[in-house]
């Protein structure tokens, strides 16, 4: 790819990555994936659990589901190796592709003829990888140079995407514990300190999360009243 197209590619990369939360995020960059980068017809997402599950996140199409299990069951084709082993993974022919036999019969019979899992991030508890799928036999040719900045800059996003969540669920949480607080202060006539105090006691005697602990006395406290 020149250096004119590459630079084309990445600024429809950059309008295409828009901000959002972490399922809008994924969801754009498999949308981008197809309209960006050249002869990829499909795309999706995998991600390895630190439990060992693994899962397809948003498929541009739904024959993408199956194709995806089948890796994952026989493990062996792209996107199960880009997720796993933490490489980039090209096969521009998977008909003739030795490294998987049981595969790529099955991708061959549904049409793709070529495949790239591009790894995407390694998270504390999870690894994933961004898979394309072509009908065209020979694609990928182009995706040394721009794969590595598609994969960048979707590791931006989704890093992003991740701190939006981690925000929302810090602020929710907040929200929740004041809420606790409030009821222990008109319950037990206690100011905003000790009825702070008491629910951190509480919380260390059951041996059980603030956040939960909060949660549990505010759906108490709202069922209690609905039947007043």
């Amino acid at each position: 790819m020149d250096d004119v197209r590459l630079l084309e590619a990445a600024g429809l990369l950059a309008k295409s990555l828009t901000p959002g939360d972490l399922d809008h995020t994924l969801g754009r960059i498999t949308a981008a994936a197809v309209e960006v980068l050249p002869q990829v017809d499909y795309a999706s997402i995998t991600v390895k659990h630190q439990d060992g599950r693994v899962e397809t996140e948003a498929p541009t199409d739904q024959l993408l589901l199956p194709l995806d299990m089948a890796q994952y069951e026989l493990r062996e084709g792209p996107c199960y190796d880009a997720a796993t082993d933490g490489q980039h993974i090209i096969s521009p022919d998977l008909a003739v592709d030795q490294r998987f036999p049981k595969y790529a019969a099955i991708a061959v019979a549904a049409g793709i003829r070529a495949q790239a899992g591009l790894r995407l991030f390694d998270a504390p508890k999870s690894q994933g990888a961004l898979n394309l799928y072509s009908t065209t036999v020979g694609a990928f040719d182009d995706l040394a140079s721009i794969g590595p900045l598609f994969s960048h800059q979707s590791a931006v996003a989704i890093a992003y995407a991740h701190q939006v969540g981690n925000l929302t669920e810090s602020l929710q949480t907040r929200g929740l514990i004041g809420q606790a607080v409030g009821i222990l202060m008109e319950r037990y006539n206690l100011n905003h300190q000790r009825a702070f105090a008491f629910l951190a006691r509480l919380s260390q005697t059951r041996n059980i999360k603030l956040r939960k602990l909060a949660d549990e006395l505010v759906t108490e406290a709202n069922a209690t009243s609905r039947t007043k």
